[in-house]
């Protein structure tokens, strides 16, 4: 399923510093895959850091076109620290459709969990959660399972996701490979 919508998380007017061209660029995450993008904008269009834009198909109001993917160590400064609230901000908008993802997570091997993909979450646990299923929010899981914070466990392991270095992705999508 494609991004239709990103949320900015750095314009630069006059694009990078290293680059030779002064094209502008913005540096975005999409709303629904959590995808890290880069964003070219038309002509004479300002973005604001956190302004959510369209980028889907059909037509752009702020948008040319969407340059590339990009890995978490490929941000600004700025695209990084605004990524923590924004992220913040999408897990909850989207709590409804991760929840769902929890409770239809299935093994990956005969000895692996999607579950055990999150951070501090074991065999034990893994079975605790899975024995409770289904849930309806973040805060059934929290109060069923002995989970403190279950929105911080999906922003860490979106986060480790995002530095494209998994073998196995439970929330965004790999990155791909390059095949010379």
């Amino acid at each position: 399923m494609r991004e239709e919508y990103a949320v900015v998380l750095d314009y630069l007017p006059h694009g990078y510093a290293a680059s030779r061209y002064a094209t502008p660029i913005a540096q975005a995450i999409g709303v629904t895959n959590f995808t890290l993008l880069e964003l070219i904008p038309k002509p004479n269009v300002e973005l604001k850091p956190e302004e959510k834009v369209y980028i889907g198909s059909g037509e752009r109001d702020k948008i040319e076109r969407v340059k590339r993917r990009l890995k978490l160590n490929e941000l600004t400064s700025l695209a990084r620290e605004t990524l923590e609230t924004v992220l913040d901000k999408l897990i909850l908008e989207n709590e409804n459709k991760l929840v769902e993802r929890i409770n239809q997570a299935g093994p990956i091997t005969p000895r692996l969990h999607q579950l055990e993909l999150l951070p501090g979450v074991g065999k034990k646990l893994a079975n605790a959660i899975i024995r409770a299923r289904p849930f309806s929010s973040f805060e059934d899981i929290n109060k069923r399972t002995g989970i403190k914070d279950i929105a911080k466990i999906i922003k860490r392991r979106i986060l480790e996701e995002m530095e494209g270095k998994e073998k196995y992705y439970f929330f965004t999508k790999p990155f791909p490979q390059r095949v010379f």
